[in-house]
């Protein structure tokens, strides 16, 4: 897989001018530096000139993500070896996330879904440990995190057995 994305700065300039193999292109590149948990909630719709158009699930990932973009041109472009993007719009679309996800196989979880199986993986020493945090939305946002955390743990140990 390795040899592909070395040999995606040649492709682009053997094809520089055919818009369909920089966009594919580009939503590989994409990929790679997404990575598999960033993958399933930032989809790439088009690359238009050199702007590249990502789906999001939400307000919360869009926010993150913009804070993010500059590296994330950075990562693209050289792993492109050349600037083929130089600005990342990030649109809210979760019909295009949850259709992404469905067609992957992937088990689609509601948003309360995925809160109870976050939190069914925190322990009572985890709780007793974030009492001591007194911000109760922070206490709420840290044990969510740590619930999500031991959940893809456990989710990527049941894919390697």
């Amino acid at each position: 897989m390795n040899e592909l994305f070395r040999a995606l700065p040649a492709l682009l300039r053997e094809f520089e001018d055919n818009e369909p193999v920089r966009e594919a292109v580009a939503f590989a590149a994409w990929r790679k530096i997404a990575g598999e948990s960033l993958k399933r909630h930032a989809i790439p719709l088009r690359l238009f000139k050199n702007q590249l158009i990502v789906a999001v699930a939400d307000k919360t990932w869009k926010s993150h993500l913009e804070q993010l973009a500059g590296q994330m041109i950075f990562r693209l472009n050289s792993v492109l070896g050349q600037a083929v993007v130089t600005f990342i719009e990030f649109r809210v679309d979760p019909k295009t996330i949850e259709a992404s996800r469905m067609s992957s196989g992937e088990p689609v979880l509601s948003d309360e879904q995925y809160i109870e199986a976050a939190l069914n993986e925190v322990n009572a020493k985890m709780r007793s440990s974030a009492d001591s945090i007194r911000d109760e939305n922070l206490r709420s946002q840290f044990l969510l995190a740590a619930g999500s955390c031991l959940a893809r743990r456990k989710r990527m140990r049941k894919l390697d057995e």
